[in-house]
């Protein structure tokens, strides 16, 4: 019985997957720049070495990818939460449209993800960082979840909301991410669920900006 052999395009598509598939979990385990295009061409089962340069040119084309394939999803997950809190004063609920649609991504693509250790590894880069602001973080959605949290915020003194912006957004970027990585490794976690572990996030970034702000002592 004869074989038919795939169209072109239809193995060009599964070629780029399998390069999209590998580097993101190697980017996630070792670091963008611990990783080589030839070691993910020869990971991805590729003979031709050079493969990940012809799909998708630099690295930084390589990793914009990799966020795109993500972004859109969360971007539609937010916009949801997003609607449903319009009118919102409950830090809380704009907290919540901030954390879920990314542990709402993750559970949904099954176990092992790589995605929340690949976005805190390219968040560690200065160069790559601006790639994953350029493609997810400036999404409307998240501009709107921002403005509609601003709206409800106590009053802060400018150094003080700065610095627990800063507290913010490591908890956001790591506490999946470890999770995640328990969850591959098979190791027990905090919580059951992700839905679990969004709501304890929510929970202590919400307590963040809620805290009072006492005086440092002079």
């Amino acid at each position: 019985m004869a074989t038919t052999t795939p169209p072109r395009g239809d193995r060009a598509a599964a070629t780029r997957e399998a390069i999209l598939d590998t580097a993101e979990r190697l980017f996630a385990e070792h670091g963008v720049h611990a990783v080589s295009n030839r070691q993910i061409s020869e990971a991805a089962g590729q003979g031709n070495t050079a493969a990940v340069g012809y799909h998708f040119g630099t690295k930084h084309d390589l990793v914009r990818a990799i966020v795109r394939r993500h972004s859109a999803d969360v971007d539609r997950l937010r916009t949801a939460m997003v609607e449903a809190a319009l009118g919102s004063t409950d830090v809380r609920d704009w907290v919540a449209c901030l954390v879920r649609p990314m542990t709402e991504h993750l559970d949904a693509l099954g176990s092992p993800t790589w995605f929340a250790r690949f976005a805190a590894q390219i968040m560690t880069d200065p160069a790559m960082r601006e790639v994953l602001a350029e493609e997810s973080l400036s999404a409307p959605s998240l501009r709107a979840a921002l403005d509609g949290l601003e709206a409800c915020l106590p009053a802060l003194p400018p150094e003080v909301r700065a610095e627990r912006g800063d507290m913010v957004r490591q908890l956001m970027m790591h506490v999946p991410a470890q999770r995640e990585r328990a969850l591959a490794e098979g190791r027990p976690t905090p919580r059951a669920t992700w839905d679990d572990a969004a709501t304890g996030l929510v929970d202590a970034v919400t307590g963040i900006w809620l805290a009072p702000d006492t005086p440092a002592r002079r």
